[in-house]
């Protein structure tokens, strides 16, 4: 679904990426961890388009997008959960829904994929008037991630939806993750709470300084004595 191939992406004369490769197959969830500053929202921008890289090769499903504008790039079935929700807060809970998918003329699959949103997050149904900054954090998360739903995505990228969320939150938020990706939906997630991120994903990599340090099976990177010690805090 995706293929990475040597992404290096730098500001000025610093690599944010080096060199970096990986993939998404069909249907899989994807972790990614790393501390702060390794790297992982400017992959996420790259791949989104928001971000130019230097060098190297970004495929969705076969189809070279490194260098296609953000709106071709949604078009062609990647959505991103951006860190820190970036809801339009001025705007009503349905409003924020209706431009996930403006790139979208199907009226009944909009309203296919604005049902399934609201059946995953039951909280937004109730507050689809309601205007998105009055929000607490956590719906707010869930409006993002409906937000992106929207444009009916064949690849989901999320960047710390965790961040900020009283534990019980972060739970109901994986949850839906896992039920999301259950359905078919393959994610990367990008996510400082590694513990949760490697529970639920089948692979994972790590990124340190721009550069996979670690990759292979979530179980394993979990039971690695340098991931626990670094990212887990044991």
């Amino acid at each position: 679904m995706l293929s990475v191939e040597g992404l290096t992406v730098a500001y000025g004369g610093i690599r944010a990426l080096d060199n970096l490769s990986l993939t998404v197959e069909a249907g899989e969830l994807v972790a990614l961890i790393g501390a702060n500053g390794a790297g992982k929202s400017t992959l996420l921008r790259a791949l989104s388009g928001l971000v130019r890289p230097v060098s190297g090769r970004i495929l969705l499903d076969g189809i070279d997008i490194t260098h296609a504008p953000c709106h071709r790039i949604v078009r062609l079935g990647m959505s991103h959960v951006p860190e820190g929700r970036r809801i339009f807060a001025n705007l009503t809970v349905a409003e924020n829904l209706a431009l996930g998918a403006y790139v979208r003329r199907d009226r009944a699959g909009i309203r296919a994929d604005r049902d399934r949103a609201l059946a995953l997050f039951p909280r937004l149904k109730e507050r689809l008037t309601q205007v998105g900054g009055t929000l607490s954090g956590g719906e707010q998360q869930m409006l993002a991630i409906g937000r992106a739903l929207m444009a009916n995505p064949r690849l989901l990228l999320l960047d710390e939806p965790s961040l900020g969320l009283a534990p019980t939150l972060v739970r109901d938020i994986f949850h839906t993750l896992e039920a999301l990706n259950r359905s078919g939906v393959p994610l990367l997630l990008v996510e400082q709470n590694a513990h949760m991120a490697l529970r639920i994903a089948r692979r994972g990599y790590v990124l340190e300084s721009g550069r996979i340090f670690l990759s292979g099976d979530a179980s394993a990177l979990a039971g690695d004595a340098r991931v626990r010690e670094a990212y887990l805090g044991e």
